[in-house]
């Protein structure tokens, strides 16, 4: 068994690229041991970085026993788990496919309850928090995504049972929302549009912030939420935004 740390630990599955990556910098920054759980490999960036562990995990297959070992025996303790690890897949009411469908429910919303129960000891010791990272499109829609939709509304009513349920162990839970972040693929997708500068033009204008989100706030919400500072807040859906969803479309 290893030394265990003083230092305190969170775990953040799908925790090495886009928003994932986001969330485990910013707790990096806010002093944490970084737990990654993820199927593929580290970036450079947090494979170097000597505050961070890595556990390889398809996490579709929901066998969490050799991962609570590995906390248990590295780290002696577990401050606080993120659930970020997801996918979408876009599919119109007429075409959706049934394995397609288990699929994104079993990795979004199943994965995410088993792993908090598996977990849940070490989180009862340390009287820690669990935070999902959820949607804005579990309040609303957009084309083609019943599935995803279906899976992050999901997330936030385990959210709020959860809060219910774990708040007599001293253990919060809460979801963030996120809107509009940034990314490989959303990039990729407005910069090919016909007029790519009218693209982002009209995507900023759909924020009140003025901009799309970074990775980086997602993460820095989520610190907050783990934090002796969000010790009264628990079964609540954050929603980081840039006010998107809080402004009504006009037809001009």
């Amino acid at each position: 068994m290893g030394e265990k740390t003083m230092q305190k630990v969170v775990l953040v599955t799908g925790g090495g690229a886009g928003i994932g990556l986001g969330i485990s910098q910013a707790f990096l920054a806010a002093g944490y041991q970084l737990v990654v759980v993820q199927r593929s490999a580290l970036p450079e960036v947090l494979a170097t970085n000597p505050q961070v562990g890595y556990f390889a995990l398809d996490l579709s297959q929901q066998d969490f026993a050799g991962l609570v070992e590995y906390v248990t025996n590295r780290y002696g303790r577990l401050d606080a788990l993120v659930n970020n690890a997801g996918f979408m897949q876009e599919q119109p009411m007429g075409y959706l496919q049934r394995d397609d469908w288990d699929r994104m429910l079993s990795v979004n919303v199943t994965t995410p309850v088993f792993l908090t129960q598996a977990l849940q000891p070490l989180l009862m010791a340390s009287k820690g928090a669990v935070v999902h990272i959820g949607s804005i499109e579990g309040l609303a829609s957009n084309p083609q995504h019943v599935a995803y939709c279906a899976s992050k509304g999901a997330v936030h009513s385990i959210t709020q049972a959860m809060a219910v349920d774990l708040g007599q162990y001293d253990i919060r839970c809460n979801a963030i929302a996120p809107g509009w972040i940034r990314s490989t693929l959303s990039d990729t997708y407005i910069n090919a549009q016909d007029d790519v500068e009218g693209a982002w033009q009209g995507l900023h204008k759909m924020h009140p912030a003025g901009r799309v989100g970074e990775p980086l706030d997602i993460g820095q919400a989520a610190v907050f939420l783990a934090s002796p500072q969000a010790s009264f807040i628990t079964g609540q859906i954050l929603v980081v935004d840039g006010g998107r969803t809080a402004k009504l479309p006009l037809p001009f």
